[in-house]
């Protein structure tokens, strides 16, 4: 199967680090494949980015794509291609997973992404899930874990990972010293090929406190570049960079992830792409979920390729460069997104066998679990938004859940982030008969495990805090729409000045009052200000349910309402743009 779907090609040069003229060249061809946003899929899911036809022929659908057995059938025939393959990884490989790889702490997606090659990846906020000392552990091993039910279940010693994960810009707060290494060096072919990684300097504003106690971080594109003079000084011939940030394409644009070189890249990769020292080649991204193979002027104003390959493998981005190993310099560069389609490669019969009993051992130790009948729902299938900026059915329903296990509390709304809801309900290569939903489907949907919070805010507070949903961090395309429960509604102009958008706000169809006080459920994430939304902090009287996880309120609400669910947009926030 050959993809040819996108490439980019970049003349670009890494300045010799010898005093003496050029010497003869001695080119090499390397390809650089890498995989951004993983989050723990060792199964094939949908990719809206490529539709097919139904097997019913009742319309389209997601191509069937990613999935370890498939991503290493792609790494084998790149192999083929060119020996000379380097196999990294751009941050978010773990954590916000489905249950077959959650279930068992990711342990069995770190194996798989060791065993397929994998040398570096950047760092992601979702590393920091549950804390450095966890995440050095899924570095370099070990059951000393805060999940004693998850970890070592898998594999009754968890060798760690064998690649590196590289973090320039994360530093202990005290002393300043790097937890995980700022970059790696590849030798292969002949040339050394050197890898610097960084996470979003933010991550402390979407993550919560504990996962980041204790360490500091700091600016991207400094960070970076001052790891750029000591590769030099290695005699690397080529720099990339890994970074956990990333951009969408402009509104409006018709550029999509097979787009040769698109020019319509906008958000927070932008500013740091330009700050970052032209002698890097070539920038792989993440973060935003988004395919996008652009370039993006240096800090000289030349272009310089900056790719993202979507989520949960469904794209490998690819880099093809020519490398004068005699001289350090780069001749070429090609760039493109790779689709890694699940189902040609099994029709084909080029899966990667060896990943087959990863996951099966992994389905093994989850199934039980995962395959408890929770509901037939209404609808074969309830979706979650395209994008964060939007109200989605499946937010609905989760932030009506929410309400409901958390009324002897007396909740009145209910606030749901959008970034907590990872899958539709069910995932469309997980449709079943009579439109049944399983745990893992719901788990799927909902991952993390946060516990749920009753505090009381006012209406002005409350206010306040909606309008935090296209302020600060949450501006332009970082906004995030707070999913609400029934009975709340209210209107959002996105013409209107920052911090007079929201207006309208009603209750049961009463207006809320300034200084009245309500009672609020919010997930933990939430409650301590996660995704920016800091009026939560100014809670008061605030309840903290330990025992109560959300994925349970939302099996408890699909339990007794599932079948009368509509899977439609409930129009509970009206959006003028």
């Amino acid at each position: 199967m050959k993809n040819s779907l996108m490439v980019v090609t970049l003349a670009l040069g890494l300045t010799a680090c010898s005093t003496t003229g050029p010497r003869a060249a001695e080119p090499v061809n390397v390809t650089v494949l890498a995989v951004n946003d993983f989050h723990g899929g060792l199964e094939p899911s949908s990719f809206a980015g490529v539709q097919v036809p139904k097997e019913d022929g009742t319309g389209t659908t997601g191509l069937t794509a990613g999935g370890i057995k498939a991503i290493g059938g792609e790494l084998a025939e790149a192999r083929k291609q060119n020996p000379n393959t380097i196999f990294v990884g751009g941050g978010d490989l773990i954590g916000a997973s489905p249950a077959t790889s959650s279930l068992l702490r990711d342990e069995p997606s770190v194996i798989a992404l060791s065993k397929l090659g994998m040398k570096a990846s950047a760092l992601g906020n979702h590393e920091f899930d549950q804390g450095v000392k966890e995440l050095l552990r899924m570095q370099n091993g070990g059951c000393d874990s805060n999940a004693p039910d998850k970890a070592c279940k898998f594999e009754a010693n968890y060798p760690g990972a064998s690649f590196k994960w590289l973090g320039a810009n994360v530093v202990y707060t005290a002393g300043g010293s790097n937890p995980f290494q700022p970059y790696y060096i590849e030798n292969i072919g002949g040339a050394r090929i050197g890898f610097i990684g960084a996470v979003l300097k933010e991550t402390p504003t979407i993550v919560s406190p504990a996962g980041v106690a204790g360490l500091s971080f700091l600016d991207e594109a400094t960070s970076i570049n001052k790891y750029v003079p000591v590769l030099k000084s290695q005699n690397v011939d080529a720099i990339i960079v890994l970074i956990h940030q990333g951009g969408v394409i402009k509104e409006g644009s018709t550029a999509k992830f097979d787009t040769v070189g698109c020019q319509d890249l906008t958000g927070d990769i932008i500013p740091i792409a330009q700050k970052i020292d032209p002698a890097v080649s070539a920038i792989i991204s993440g973060h935003t979920h988004q395919g996008y193979n652009c370039v993006v002027p240096d800090p000289n104003g030349k272009p310089r390729i900056v790719i993202e390959g979507e989520v949960s493998g469904h794209l490998l981005q690819r880099l093809d460069l020519v490398v004068d190993k005699a001289n350090h310099t780069v001749q070429e560069v090609k760039a493109r997104n790779v689709v890694v389609n699940y189902t040609a490669r099994k029709a084909a019969g080029t899966l990667d066998s060896s990943m087959t009993a990863i996951v099966t051992a992994a389905r093994a130790k989850t199934d039980e679990v995962k395959n408890q009948f929770v509901t037939n729902l209404g609808v074969s299938q309830i979706k979650r938004a395209a994008d964060r900026a939007s109200e989605s059915a499946l937010g609905d329903v989760i932030a009506d859940a929410q309400l409901a296990a958390t009324q002897a509390q007396g909740a009145q709304i209910a606030f749901m982030n959008p970034g907590g809801i990872r899958k539709d309900l069910p995932d469309a290569t997980k449709l079943k008969p009579g439109n049944a939903v399983n745990f893992g489907d719901v788990f799927d949907v909902q991952p993390f495990g946060n516990t749920m919070v009753v505090m009381d805010l006012t209406g002005s507070q409350i206010k306040a805090l909606l309008e935090q949903q296209t302020t600060g961090n949450n501006a332009g395309t970082n906004a995030k729409l707070l999913q609400v429960s029934a009975g709340f509604s209210y209107t959002l102009n996105l013409t209107a000045p920052e911090g007079a958008r929201v207006s309208n706000l009603k209750l049961n169809g009463q207006p809320l009052g300034e200084n009245t006080t309500y009672r609020v459920a919010m997930n933990s994430f939430l409650s301590t200000g996660g995704d920016n939304f800091t009026v939560f902090k100014q809670g008061t009287n605030v309840v903290q349910l330990p025992g109560l996880v959300d994925v349970d309120a939302l099996v408890n609400y699909l339990k007794a309402n599932g079948a009368s669910l509509n899977g439609t947009v409930q129009g509970r926030i009206t959006i003028i743009k």
